[in-house]
């Protein structure tokens, strides 16, 4: 009696596992592949998992080498298909990994089932299957190198990110000096550096030449961790430094002041804020506190010659003396002013300052943001104005009282509800004694079908207010009837720009929607080319779109990947880890109304495809301008969301300040308005976006010329993947960041923000990686450089950010060159 060899024995079973794996595969890909070709997309996955079906039958059934050729041919099939799709879209950044999802599945299984071939030779009929194994999965395997290799090199010559355009970077410009008279390398005063919010230092010890030398040079941990799963911390401050302390804000509002050379702590003040209060806001943060030196010689003003001003999540604005961190008793009620007052708010936390107040001449100016998608009647947007050594009201500039800033309320009555809000960082420019103000979108991003005529003027609009009185010197508004959640988060930018050949001090303006705008600093006018182009109309009953929107053309648009033009996506576009998880998102596509940029929120099919989504574009982690080279770096996203509208009958949960709460809610409330909306980040079954990669870019523009210099992916996979499960690779991808840059007049680039756990120092004129330093964890938030003691320091806040999902931390980590 023969004796069945082990060898072949469970090498036929491996093949028919494999095949009864490629069998489902095959089934789940031919099924859904058919309703997509219905709906107008690929044919792709019906004819390849109707073929697969075939190929895995005749294994199973026996016909071991013509099932396993058949399948090879699909899986050619598959990799033609793949690549021929990425050359439609110009064989972007990051485009190997497009190439791993759309391949990689039916690659492993058919090397699955060709090594089990290669081993089943008992028999006289399979002696030659060792060659036809070879030859099968030889012609994928070669023609997919082939074609790689083919495509790297047409990529590496026509796209590669070191290699700028026509664009030259000359050596310092004449006359970007006025604007830049405060700036001091041994300090940083501010979110921005400065109220003008370049994100420049004029720090120039840690070079391009030196900086790979880069060491840590201290740690410290703030303590400050998620008190529950509830509360969705972001550890987003900017430190700020000045003299001899460097002052960090914690996501609870918690200061700390620290040695800027050793991070010993000197002081360390609680607001004691309630992990009930934080559930309210999106994401708990602080990103900025501000700073003021007293001239005055009173005594009471001695006491807290210098202070730090807090705004804190539960509505304070907290006055604390610079060297104790003891509050300063005369300012407000024992060191505390009530924001709450006069908002009327429905629940305390409902209305917040994440991204902290600033100080412009003896004023401390005041914005908030309040929760999206909630209610009409949220809290107001107001913007106030407060003397920084008593606290006292000195104005309040609010879309619905533009005309009146500095009428105090009357008993009873209270700021208008619902207003567009500024929740970014404020600028000023005391040379000119304006204040600037980044506004949201009125209460119930989706929906304004009820939105009065002030609210319209002054949505995602910049604003310019007199210092002193509040009142409005000039507005740009950047959308029209904003329907996509297109607020204004970046800080706007003030600096000297060449102009026509002449000098003009200007204000840039980033956007969610991907445009810079270039506006006279005086007066609001656009200084470079703008365009009303046509745009999507129809949206649900009760409310309207803009027939036209306007752009910017004069600088690149970050409306994805970075160009002239906004990007367009297209079903060649959309990604999966397997062929599968792309397959739904190919089928969600086509059940989504998209037409490009500003197609309008619906409440059909799966809703609307909003690209760029909530994180834009360009949005609070702002712009980084060096004046004396004229570049401006930009770090912007490559992600769209998914927004479906849902009549009110079916909206089952109430807002906040109704006894609903962020955590538990399945669609936004939007209270007050005919529908609720569900807005999310437009993900794949397995965590990952819909899109192919790259999700986030750097980039570099010569502000003279209007070119990129260079663009390239930011971010890798080592921390990031597939349902929230870290990949370990060090490769270049290009993930969803936050946070901005800082860059030096050495030329060096320090920027953090991506999914991974680094901050990275880049060459700004050629976008070279010098150095990359490992963090702890997330490091959602823009680095900082300073001198102090004689030596240049790096700054960063690395604690994650729950929304991201970043890993969460509590470090502040600081590098140097050595001793």
């Amino acid at each position: 009696m023969m004796q069945r060899k082990p060898g072949p024995f469970l090498a036929r079973w491996m093949l028919l596992l494999a095949a009864f794996l490629a069998l489902l595969v095959s089934l789940s890909m031919a099924l859904p592949g058919i309703w997509l070709a219905v709906l107008g997309g690929s044919f792709y996955y019906a004819v390849a998992g109707a073929a697969g079906t075939l190929a895995c039958l005749w294994v199973l059934s026996g016909r071991y080498g013509a099932g396993v050729g058949l399948f090879a041919l699909v899986t050619i099939g598959t990799v033609l298909w793949a690549l021929w799709e990425i050359d439609l879209k110009a064989w972007m950044h990051a485009w190997g990994f497009d190439l791993a999802g759309r391949t990689g599945l039916h690659l492993g299984l058919l090397l699955a089932m060709v090594l089990a071939l290669a081993f089943i030779s008992g028999e006289p009929s399979r002696r030659s299957d060792h060659g036809l194994a070879a030859m099968i999965l030889g012609i994928p395997l070669l023609l997919l190198a082939l074609v790689s290799g083919v495509g790297y090199l047409v990529r590496g010559s026509a796209d590669d990110p070191k290699t700028p355009p026509q664009a030259v970077v000359t050596d310092a410009a004449p006359l970007a000096t006025a604007i830049e008279s405060t700036t001091d390398p041994e300090e940083w005063r501010a979110f921005g550096g400065t109220n003008h919010g370049q994100r420049f230092s004029t720090a120039d010890q840690i070079t391009p030449e030196n900086v790979a030398q880069l060491t840590q040079a201290w740690e410290f941990h703030t303590g400050d961790l998620p008190p529950n799963t509830r509360v969705a911390y972001a550890f987003q401050n900017t430190p700020i430094k000045i003299g001899n302390s460097l002052f960090v804000c914690s996501s609870s509002n918690q200061v700390f002041a620290l040695d800027p050379a050793t991070g010993e702590q000197q002081w360390h003040f609680d607001p004691q804020v309630s992990p009930d209060v934080m559930e309210s806001m999106q994401s708990v943060a602080c990103r900025a506190v501000a700073y003021h030196a007293s001239t005055s010689a009173q005594p009471d003003a001695r006491q807290c010659a210098q202070r730090v001003l807090l705004a804190t999540a539960d509505s304070r604005l907290i006055a604390l003396d610079a060297h104790t961190g003891e509050q300063c008793r005369t300012f407000g009620n024992s060191g505390t002013v009530d924001l709450g007052e006069g908002l009327d708010s429905q629940e305390i936390g409902f209305a917040s300052s994440t991204s902290g107040p600033a100080v412009v001449g003896d004023l401390v100016i005041v914005g908030q943001q309040v929760s999206d998608n909630q209610r009409r009647d949220a809290p107001s947007g107001v913007t106030r104005a407060y003397s920084v050594t008593t606290g006292e009201l000195v104005w309040a500039w609010d879309a619905k009282r533009v005309d009146r800033p500095r009428h105090r309320l009357g008993p009873g009555e209270t700021w208008p509800q619902g207003t567009p809000n500024v929740w970014t960082v404020i600028s000023a420019d005391e040379q000119l004694g304006l204040v600037y103000l980044a506004t949201g979108s009125p209460a119930n991003d989706h929906w304004g079908g009820d939105r009065s005529a002030e609210e319209e003027e002054y949505t995602a609009s910049v604003v310019a207010v007199d210092a002193a009185t509040g009142d409005t010197r000039w507005h740009f508004r950047t959308v029209d009837h904003d329907l996509w959640n297109y607020d204004l988060g970046a800080q706007p930018t003030l600096t000297d720009m060449e102009i026509d050949g002449q000098w003009r001090r200007v204000l840039l303006q980033g956007t969610k929607s991907g445009s810079i705008y270039v506006l006279d600093a005086r007066t609001g006018e656009p200084l470079t080319p703008l365009e009303d182009r046509a745009t999507p109309e129809r949206t649900v009953e009760g409310d309207w779109t803009s027939p036209t929107q306007q752009y910017s053309t004069g600088l690149p648009n970050f409306a994805g990947a970075p160009g002239r033009e906004p990007e367009l996506i297209a079903e060649e576009h959309l990604f999966g880890l397997t062929p599968l998880d792309a397959l739904f998102c190919r089928i969600q596509f086509k059940r989504m109304r998209y037409e490009g940029i500003y197609t309008p929120p619906t409440d059909q099919g799966d809703g609307t495809l909003v690209f760029p989504g909530s994180l834009g574009g360009l949005t609070w982690g702002g712009l980084s301008v060096n004046p004396e080279q004229q570049i401006l770096i930009t770090s912007s996203n490559r992600l769209p969301d998914r927004v479906k509208l849902y009549p009110r009958l079916e909206v089952l949960d109430p807002p906040v300040g109704s006894g609903g709460a962020r955590p538990d809610q399945d669609i936004a409330p939007q209270a007050g308005a005919p529908f609720g909306v569900d807005n999310t980040m437009w993900l794949s079954p397995l965590g990952v976006p819909c899109l192919a990669p790259p999700w986030g870019f750097l980039s570099a523009t010569d502000m003279r010329t209007g070119e990129l210099l260079w663009s390239q992916p930011l971010g890798t996979a080592e921390d990031a993947g597939p349902l929230g499960i870290a990949t370990r690779m060090k490769l270049r991808i290009g993930t969803p960041n936050v946070g901005g840059a800082v860059n030096t007049r050495s030329g060096l680039t320090f920027i953090a923000a991506a999914q991974d756990n680094y901050l990275r120092a880049f060459d700004t004129r050629t976008g070279d990686l010098l150095w990359d330093g490992r963090l702890p964890a997330g490091a959602q938030a823009s680095p900082i450089t300073y001198i102090h003691a004689g030596r240049q320091y790096v700054a960063i806040a690395s604690g994650g950010d729950a929304r991201l999902g970043t890993p969460i931390g509590d470090s502040v980590v600081v590098f140097t060159l050595p001793q």
